[in-house]
This record gives structure tokens, C-alpha cells and sequence, in this order.
């Protein structure tokens, strides 16, 4: 028989693992306990991304009219003047906040009936990003990036740049009666 040293010595790490694990599991809860919360840390986060509306009871048009302030640059302005001809193309638009991330505030989006498009602000551009832009007709060429995508189609603006009102207004109208058909892309026997 081996001596008791030998039995029970690989009980000592088994043993400090097993309550370093209970201390890891129990200590967001003990955390949470003292400041008055219920719930992990991280479950109120993901509960608060799924929401795709409004946050903190302001609208959706609220938080738009804000990026659009806290930007204050040509960026601010130039978002504000796409929102005001897609308001122009589409009085029944609805402005909607999505896609809040903890490193991103959320993205604006304008729909009917599905989504027309987004607008986001970068350093050097504004992008507006059609959600179903490859199945729009653009005979005036506004589509000037994501053009290899099968679905969408995107306008960068870059400061200076002017973007014709009457067709984007058009491509609006355009997305609109495509989201309102509930056709994603011409089928291919009606091409032929």
C-alpha cells in the first residue's frame, strides 16, 4: 500500500480547482448583490442591444436630430440635408434607431414597409446604404460604393459633394415601391 502522501496529494489542486471555479462563478452575483442588481453584469447589455427603437424614452427621430447635432461638421449638414429629401421622396417614411453596440450608438434608418436606407458618418464620408440598391435602377450613377454586392447598393458623400435631389428622390421612390411590392429582385422570366 502506498503511503497516505501519495494517496491524497493530487486531492490539494483538485481541490483548490474546484473553488476557484465556484469563487469565478459566484463573484459577478456577489458583485451585482452589493451594488443592487439581480442579474450578471452582462445580460442587462444584451438585453438592451436587441431593442432596435428608441433608447432612454427619447424617439427615434430625437436621437437622428442629435447625431446629426453632435456631428456639427459639413457631415451633420450633409446627413440633414439626405434626411430632409428622403422625408421630400417619402412623406410616410418612418425613421427608426438601430443596431446600438457599446462601441456604437446606433445607426439611423429610414423605412417603409422595410428598410429604404441608412445613414452613417465617418471621418471623410457620409454613407447612405440602401438596403435593396442592387435591384434599383440608377440612371444617374449615385451608387458609388458596395457595388459588388448582390443586394446592397451605397452613396458615399464625401465633404464638398453635391448629390442630385431629383434622383435620389427617385431611388427613394424606387425603394419604397420595392419594399411596398415585397419583391427583393426582378425574377428572371420577366426579363426574358
Amino acid at each position: 500500500m502506498p503511503p497516505p502522501w501519495v494517496t491524497y496529494s493530487p486531492l490539494l489542486p483538485l481541490a483548490l480547482l474546484l473553488f476557484t471555479g465556484l469563487y469565478l462563478f459566484v463573484l459577478p452575483y456577489a458583485t451585482n448583490r452589493r451594488s443592487g442588481r439581480t442579474e450578471p453584469r452582462g445580460s442587462r447589455a444584451r438585453m438592451s442591444m436587441k431593442k432596435s427603437g428608441a433608447s432612454q424614452g427619447q424617439s427615434a427621430s430625437e436621437l437622428i436630430s442629435k447625431r446629426i447635432a453632435e456631428l456639427g461638421d459639413w457631415r451633420g449638414k450633409t446627413l440633414s440635408r439626405m434626411r430632409t429629401l428622403i422625408k421630400e421622396a417619402d412623406p410616410d417614411v418612418v425613421e427608426e434607431w438601430k443596431w446600438v453596440k457599446p462601441t456604437k450608438p446606433g445607426t439611423p434608418v429610414w423605412s417603409h414597409d422595410g428598410i429604404i436606407c441608412t445613414g452613417e458618418s465617418y471621418k471623410n464620408v457620409v454613407k447612405l446604404t440602401f438596403a435593396k440598391g442592387a435591384s434599383l435602377k440608377d440612371p444617374a450613377r449615385l451608387f458609388n460604393s458596395s457595388l459588388d454586392g448582390n443586394v446592397r447598393r451605397a452613396i458615399d458623400i464625401h465633404e464638398g459633394e453635391e448629390v442630385d435631389e431629383s434622383a435620389f428622390k427617385a431611388l427613394v421612390r424606387q425603394a419604397v415601391a420595392l419594399n411596398s411590392s415585397g419583391k427583393s429582385k426582378p425574377s428572371k422570366k420577366a426579363k426574358s
